[in-house]
């Protein structure tokens, strides 16, 4: 692997910061200071040392995204700009792809990774990932409407939805919601089964991941080692 797209997938920095960095002497592999990009090394035996840090190398890329409203949750859209092309041009030519989908004015948690079997068990039906996501409606909800809600509902063509979670803030025109599926519009269409309408929603939690706040929308930024961890044995 080139030393480059090893800073590049152990969140280092990204390429083009590789090569900068690499050429002010701030990389060594197994103690010798590299002088290229193009330098190969194995990722599994030799030792990096990346600004005065040792690396830990990950087979996977994992990224956390604060989405912008306006912006598609796919690797390519023929109209809209996607998730993948706020990313750096360098990473926009890997195998990175948004983990699930986030409707295109919805704003929030994105996460995005090139792990298509970890992305494959969280998205399952059967693994009941929980998402919590902030919400504001047309109209006040009631305390009726919250237990029809949660005690699931059917949509406009007939798909019963799982029982979910709903806490309503004191007016009634906004608060939390909790699924464990992920239908297609499924929120915008639960409050339309409800007579009402859904103003705004943005994800904050997915599974273990909780939303960064210091990330403005449409920055991004690699999950830490403890995240990491705690996403890869979530069940």
């Amino acid at each position: 692997m080139r030393i480059d797209r090893y800073l590049g997938v152990t969140g280092c920095c990204t390429r083009t910061e590789a090569k900068k960095i690499i050429r002010a002497g701030g990389v060594t592999v197994n103690g010798v200071t590299v002088k290229s990009s193009d330098t190969k090394l194995d990722p599994d035996t030799d030792k990096v040392v990346f600004c005065g840090s040792p690396v830990t190398y990950r087979k996977y890329t994992y990224i956390l995204m604060n989405k912008p409203e306006g912006v598609v949750s796919a690797t390519e859209d023929g109209k809209d700009r996607t998730v993948i092309d706020l990313l750096p041009a360098d990473m926009r030519k890997t195998d990175l792809f948004p983990c699930g989908r986030l409707d295109k004015n919805t704003l929030g948690l994105m996460l995005i990774t090139d792990n298509g079997e970890l992305a494959h068990r969280l998205l399952a039906p059967k693994s009941h990932v929980s998402k919590v996501y902030r919400y504001k409606s047309k109209f006040p909800m009631s305390e009726d409407d919250a237990k029809r809600f949660e005690n699931g509902l059917t949509l406009e063509d007939g798909y019963e939805t799982k029982p979910a979670k709903i806490k309503l803030d004191d007016d009634g025109m906004g608060g939390e919601i909790v699924l464990v599926e992920g239908k297609y519009h499924q929120i915008k269409r639960m409050l339309e089964a409800l007579d009402n309408k859904i103003t705004y929603l943005e994800r904050i939690s997915f599974g273990p991941l909780m939303l960064d706040t210091e990330l403005k929308r449409g920055e991004w930024r690699y999950l830490t080692e403890e995240e990491i961890k705690e996403l890869e044995a979530h069940k």
